[in-house]
Protein backbone atom coordinates (compact mmCIF):
# COMPACT_ATOMS: atom_id res chain seq x y z
CA UNK A 1 0.00 0.00 0.00
CA UNK A 2 1.46 3.34 -1.01
CA UNK A 3 0.27 6.90 -1.20
CA UNK A 4 -0.62 7.83 -4.77
CA UNK A 5 -1.23 11.10 -6.52
CA UNK A 6 0.71 14.19 -7.47
CA UNK A 7 3.00 15.60 -4.78
CA UNK A 8 2.33 19.25 -4.03
CA UNK A 9 5.05 20.90 -1.91
CA UNK A 10 4.00 22.90 1.13
CA UNK A 11 3.45 26.64 0.70
CA UNK A 12 5.45 27.00 3.93
CA UNK A 13 9.11 27.62 3.08
CA UNK A 14 10.58 25.88 6.14
CA UNK A 15 8.40 22.78 5.61
CA UNK A 16 9.27 22.62 1.91
CA UNK A 17 13.01 22.97 2.64
CA UNK A 18 12.96 20.30 5.35
CA UNK A 19 11.13 17.86 3.07
CA UNK A 20 13.64 18.56 0.27
CA UNK A 21 16.56 17.96 2.63
CA UNK A 22 15.06 14.68 3.89
CA UNK A 23 14.43 13.48 0.34
CA UNK A 24 17.93 14.46 -0.85
CA UNK A 25 19.68 12.82 2.12
CA UNK A 26 17.34 9.82 2.44
CA UNK A 27 16.99 10.28 6.20
CA UNK A 28 14.98 12.36 8.65
CA UNK A 29 18.18 12.67 10.68
CA UNK A 30 19.29 15.39 8.23
CA UNK A 31 16.89 17.91 9.78
CA UNK A 32 15.50 18.86 13.17
CA UNK A 33 13.13 21.32 14.77
CA UNK A 34 14.73 23.32 17.59
CA UNK A 35 17.35 20.61 17.98
CA UNK A 36 14.79 17.81 18.34
CA UNK A 37 14.35 14.89 15.90
CA UNK A 38 11.54 14.73 13.38
CA UNK A 39 9.69 12.11 11.38
CA UNK A 40 8.18 12.62 7.93
CA UNK A 41 4.52 11.94 7.21
CA UNK A 42 3.45 11.43 3.59
CA UNK A 43 -0.31 11.49 3.11
CA UNK A 44 -3.09 12.19 0.68
CA UNK A 45 -4.52 15.64 1.15
CA UNK A 46 -8.22 16.37 1.27
CA UNK A 47 -8.01 17.28 -2.43
CA UNK A 48 -6.31 13.97 -3.30
CA UNK A 49 -2.83 15.43 -3.83
CA UNK A 50 0.14 14.02 -1.94
CA UNK A 51 1.34 16.12 0.98
CA UNK A 52 4.47 15.75 3.13
CA UNK A 53 5.06 17.22 6.55
CA UNK A 54 7.92 16.88 9.02
CA UNK A 55 6.64 16.55 12.59
CA UNK A 56 8.28 16.14 15.96
CA UNK A 57 9.39 12.58 16.66
CA UNK A 58 7.09 11.28 19.39
CA UNK A 59 7.63 7.55 19.92
CA UNK A 60 6.74 5.14 22.72
CA UNK A 61 7.55 1.43 22.58
CA UNK A 62 7.70 1.46 18.79
CA UNK A 63 4.43 3.37 18.31
CA UNK A 64 4.49 6.96 17.07
CA UNK A 65 2.22 9.94 17.62
CA UNK A 66 1.49 13.07 15.59
CA UNK A 67 0.62 16.26 17.47
CA UNK A 68 -1.52 18.82 15.63
CA UNK A 69 -0.22 21.80 17.60
CA UNK A 70 0.38 24.46 14.91
CA UNK A 71 2.43 26.26 17.54
CA UNK A 72 -0.64 26.86 19.70
CA UNK A 73 -2.58 28.65 16.95
CA UNK A 74 -6.37 28.86 17.39
CA UNK A 75 -6.94 26.51 14.40
CA UNK A 76 -5.65 23.05 13.54
CA UNK A 77 -2.83 22.68 11.01
CA UNK A 78 -3.96 21.84 7.47
CA UNK A 79 -2.60 18.29 7.74
CA UNK A 80 -5.12 17.57 10.53
CA UNK A 81 -7.97 17.44 7.98
CA UNK A 82 -5.84 15.26 5.70
CA UNK A 83 -5.37 12.61 8.41
CA UNK A 84 -9.05 12.71 9.30
CA UNK A 85 -10.06 12.10 5.67
CA UNK A 86 -7.15 9.82 4.64
CA UNK A 87 -5.75 8.13 7.76
CA UNK A 88 -3.42 5.72 5.95
CA UNK A 89 0.00 7.36 5.61
CA UNK A 90 3.65 6.60 5.03
CA UNK A 91 5.80 7.31 8.06
CA UNK A 92 9.56 7.79 7.86
CA UNK A 93 11.90 7.77 10.85
CA UNK A 94 15.57 7.93 9.92
CA UNK A 95 15.95 5.84 6.78
CA UNK A 96 13.07 3.48 7.65
CA UNK A 97 9.65 4.01 6.02
CA UNK A 98 6.45 2.06 6.64
CA UNK A 99 2.69 2.34 6.26
CA UNK A 100 0.69 3.44 9.28
CA UNK A 101 -2.90 4.32 10.09
CA UNK A 102 -3.57 7.53 12.02
CA UNK A 103 -6.16 7.35 14.78
CA UNK A 104 -7.13 10.45 16.76
CA UNK A 105 -6.91 9.91 20.50
CA UNK A 106 -9.58 10.90 22.99
CA UNK A 107 -10.12 10.77 26.73
CA UNK A 108 -7.83 8.62 28.86
CA UNK A 109 -5.82 7.42 25.87
CA UNK A 110 -4.98 11.00 24.89
CA UNK A 111 -4.17 11.84 28.50
CA UNK A 112 -1.78 8.88 28.55
CA UNK A 113 0.01 10.08 25.41
CA UNK A 114 0.11 13.83 26.14
CA UNK A 115 3.02 13.66 28.67
CA UNK A 116 4.98 11.58 26.14
CA UNK A 117 4.39 14.28 23.54
CA UNK A 118 5.57 17.00 25.92
CA UNK A 119 8.62 14.95 26.87
CA UNK A 120 9.54 14.64 23.18
CA UNK A 121 8.98 18.38 22.58
CA UNK A 122 8.48 20.48 25.74
CA UNK A 123 7.09 23.44 23.74
CA UNK A 124 3.84 21.49 23.34
CA UNK A 125 2.92 22.37 26.95
CA UNK A 126 3.23 26.09 26.16
CA UNK A 127 1.36 25.67 22.89
CA UNK A 128 -1.57 24.06 24.76
CA UNK A 129 -1.62 26.94 27.27
CA UNK A 130 -1.72 29.44 24.37
CA UNK A 131 -4.84 28.05 22.70
CA UNK A 132 -8.44 27.36 23.72
CA UNK A 133 -8.61 24.24 21.55
CA UNK A 134 -7.53 20.84 22.80
CA UNK A 135 -4.49 20.04 20.66
CA UNK A 136 -5.24 16.82 18.78
CA UNK A 137 -2.96 13.82 19.12
CA UNK A 138 -2.98 10.95 16.64
CA UNK A 139 -1.41 7.57 17.24
CA UNK A 140 0.23 6.20 14.09
CA UNK A 141 -0.28 2.46 14.17
CA UNK A 142 1.67 0.21 11.77
CA UNK A 143 -0.40 -1.43 9.03
CA UNK A 144 0.44 -5.06 8.36
CA UNK A 145 1.91 -5.59 4.90
CA UNK A 146 0.11 -8.91 4.53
Amino acid sequence: MTITGTYVPSPSTWVRKQVETIEESGTTESVDILGRPVVLLTMNGVTGTVRKVPLMRVEHEGVYAAVASKGGAPEHPKWYANLRKHPVIELQDGTRTWVARARELEGDEREEWWPRCVEAFPNYAEYQRNTDRLIPVFVLEPVDAG
